[in-house]
């Protein structure tokens, strides 16, 4: 009897840190921040236009951030993005880029720059529509 008293209270203390550790799970945070473009132009990088701060190549799902926000968002980190649009509105409408991509954060942005990131895209025409929008960047995994 005493057995089966210790066992009873055993388990409902296991399934009580259960229960509290899953309590504890964290949702993943999410910034909102002002967001630009970029393409591989020497004039708007540096003399090695398709290599990031990270050794990587250029590539769709490659993003910068300003180095104020690489103790949030380091090198490796995997992240989300929503568009929220501009003063102007537009809300949404480059989710169809971010639909279905992981963002690996693989470069920096120019020491000037802070609060920001910049989302590398494939030709110059798409980067000046993209323009200056506001995101929602929603952290998946933080990197190294």
């Amino acid at each position: 009897m005493v057995r089966r008293l210790i066992a009873v209270r055993f388990f409902w203390w296991i399934l009580g840190l259960v229960i509290v550790n899953a309590g504890l799970a964290q949702a993943p945070r999410a910034y909102i921040l002002t967001a630009t473009a970029y393409t591989s132009s020497v004039r708007e990088t540096d003399p090695t236009p398709r290599i990031t701060a990270t050794g990587a190549r250029t590539r769709v799902g490659i993003i910068a951030v300003s180095r104020d926000l690489l103790g949030l968002l380091p090198y490796g980190s995997k992240v989300r993005l929503e568009d929220l649009g501009t003063v102007r509105g537009g809300r949404g409408q480059f989710n169809y880029l971010f639909r279905d991509t992981v963002f690996v954060v693989e470069d920096t942005m120019h020491p000037r720059q802070r609060g920001r990131i910049d989302v590398w895209l494939p030709d110059r025409s798409t980067a000046f529509r993209f323009g200056v929008r506001t995101v929602r960047v929603t952290v998946l995994q933080v990197g190294r």
